[in-house]
């Protein structure tokens, strides 16, 4: 005889056969609006390498110190085998606080910035950070040189300030 159990899930509906169930409450990590935690002023990102049509780019960053809800650093761009397009400059992103209890929550944070090289050629920044766990994770960014070009870097990130 098949029993059938309902139990109400944070409002939605799980029904369980043969007394099992199916379904089982997950906890739900709390975003606290405390201050947040010291390590959060300063965060490292591992080089980055991306291939472009003839070489590949190499992006190092120095660490990034947090001001307000901005993150800033200074970057270096090495070409290969073209490198005489190399450049360094600086770059900001902005995470804010809420962004980065997400983070610490285990979501996907978007982001935005800017870049300029020492010329100060602007260079747009996007991308997104998946977190492994409250201080480290994997992140995504994209970097238009130009209208036309489009360097995408996939590293790692670690909040250690």
């Amino acid at each position: 005889m098949l029993r059938v159990v309902r139990l109400w899930v944070g409002g939605f509906l799980a029904v369980s056969a043969v007394g099992g169930l199916w379904a089982q409450a997950q906890p739900i990590p709390e975003v606290e609006a405390g201050p947040l935690p010291a390590f959060y002023q300063r965060a490292t990102v591992a080089t980055a390498k991306t291939s472009i049509y003839i070489g590949n780019v190499k992006l190092t960053t120095e660490p990034f110190i947090r001001n307000g809800e901005v993150y800033s650093t200074r970057y270096v761009a090495k070409v290969f085998p073209l490198f005489f397009m190399s450049e360094s400059g600086r770059i900001s992103i902005t995470i804010t606080d809420d962004d980065l209890r997400r983070l610490a929550a285990g979501e996907r944070v978007q982001f935005n910035g800017e870049g300029f090289d020492t010329s100060e050629e602007p260079r747009r920044i996007e991308g997104h950070a998946d977190p492994a766990d409250e201080r480290s994770g994997k992140i995504k960014v994209r970097v238009w040189v130009s209208k036309n070009i489009e360097l995408i870097f996939n590293t790692t990130y670690r909040f250690d300030g």
